[in-house]
């Protein structure tokens, strides 16, 4: 799966006291030194394979003159960008940041030609952004949706048309700040306490069980209920699918591709530091990532594993020892869309094809750990029929002996509801559940 990274893009603005602010010049426009910011920003995204968020953060280290208002509109403006990159590539070339800053100031951002004459160099460019106010968006899927084609494509299988408009609408929202309560430390009552007393407006969430909602983008990062362990930042719809697995006190457990882990910890406070859980990850430096986090959560029965592949004998050696298998696979992540619409550039119908693959070989791996009576959960960020139903389904097919159980039942035995499910499978939809989008198919083996 796509690890979902900090919904905290603000983390990459200074604490100190701000510079006077660039984004307006004295005539409303943009001004220059801040427009210009913006083009060399998206033009270092564009020349890399690097996530934004990553080339976000190193370029505000390298701009040391941007004071923390000036990093926000940069950061609000070149987000907003992203999200409507189908929109703003029909009105100019997707290799020209200028104009494709120009074009989503004016058609995104709400300014008028006038107020941006002044960030155009020449005639030429000045001429192309007056006749760009009159340009009609083409009415296509991909543009009224703000998704690539070959995901309008994707989800039209699975959804009606009013819905997966509604869905493309719906992953233009920047996403809510959720947390989950470290059960080893707190409850709900006592982290919703904490946040009151420290000015910061939060409510429970409505699904899961041990989610608050925070309002805004508070640093939270510096507060005793984070540094102490109380809570960890996790979407709703990722902290679902500890339910799903729903480990008992004194099983062994194996997240096969547990990345930084927020999910092993959260399975790691199910089980009350009972039994034995193991953090599988092909990746050390995901995994070395989990290490200040599972200082502060209070977990003592978690095991990071680096594995060099899915049939590294440090796996083997679990072959039908296992009470529950999670296989949070790699995915393209367009569930997450909310909070990395750059994975719309980077992300490839093409692409696909090898995620799928990839896929398959880690979940038949994954299910050769489980021991009859056990249970494999599958579970991707994703909302492609590909990697989702159909790669479930195949997988029933190849294997008899794994016998699909519904997600439906199997939260509501934990007393959770969540509404719309299609079973036996669990499918978080952002239009619908206002979380990330999020897969899971869940089965237990017989024998």
């Amino acid at each position: 799966m796509t690890k979902n990274r900090s919904p905290l893009r603000g983390s990459a603005r200074p604490s100190s006291p701000s510079p006077k602010p660039l984004e307006e010049a004295e005539n409303g426009g943009v001004r220059i030194p801040l427009f210009e910011a913006l083009v060399e920003a998206l033009s270092i995204l564009l020349a890399g394979t690097r996530p934004a968020d990553r080339v976000l953060h190193d370029f505000f280290r390298d701009q040391s003159q941007l004071g923390g208002r000036d990093r926000a509109w940069v950061t609000d403006h070149f987000y907003g960008l992203l999200r409507h990159w189908e929109s703003v590539t029909a009105l100019a070339p997707a290799t020209a940041p200028r104009r494709l800053v120009l074009a989503s100031l004016q058609r995104v951002g709400g300014r008028s030609t006038r107020e941006l004459q002044g960030l155009c160099r020449g005639d030429e460019e000045r001429d192309w952004l007056a006749a760009l106010a009159a340009q009609r968006l083409p009415d296509t899927p991909s543009v009224r949706a703000h998704l690539p084609e070959w995901v309008v494509s994707a989800v039209q299988e699975v959804l009606p048309e009013g819905e997966w408009l509604a869905l493309g609408w719906a992953l233009q929202k920047p996403a809510p700040l959720d947390l989950r309560v470290n059960l080893l430390k707190a409850d709900r009552p006592a982290v919703l306490a904490a946040l009151t007393a420290a000015g910061i407006a939060a409510e429970a969430t409505p699904l899961s069980p041990w989610g608050v909602r925070v309002q805004g983008r508070p640093l939270l990062n510096r507060l005793p209920l984070f540094t102490e362990g109380w809570v960890e930042i996790q979407d709703e719809g990722s902290q679902l699918l500890a339910a799903l697995v729903a480990p008992r006190r004194r099983d062994m457990v194996v997240d096969f591709c547990a990345g930084s882990g927020g999910k092993a910890l959260h399975l790691a406070a199910l089980m009350h530091n009972q039994g034995r859980l193991y953090a599988f990850d092909v990746a050390a430096r995901r995994l070395e990532q989990l290490k200040p986090r599972l200082k502060r959560s209070g977990v003592s029965n978690l095991m990071p594993v680096v594995i060099a592949r899915e049939t590294d004998d440090r796996v083997r050696r679990l072959t039908g020892k296992i009470d529950r298998v999670l296989v949070d696979a790699p995915c393209s992540g367009m569930g997450t869309l909310r909070r990395n619409p750059d994975l719309k550039l980077r992300q490839t119908a093409d692409g696909l094809s090898t995620l799928v693959d990839k896929q398959r070989h880690i979940l038949e791996a994954a299910a050769q750990l489980v021991k009859p009576g056990g249970r494999l959960v599958y579970a991707t960020c994703s909302l492609l029929p590909a990697e989702n139903q159909i790669q479930a389904r195949e997988f029933t097919a190849r294997h008899p002996e794994f016998v699909p159980l519904a997600a439906s039942q199997v939260l509501a035995e934990q007393g959770i509801i969540v509404s719309g499910l299609e079973d036996p499978w669990f499918q978080l939809w952002p239009q619908r559940h206002g979380t990330d989008g999020f897969f899971a198919a869940l089965w237990q083996r017989q024998g």
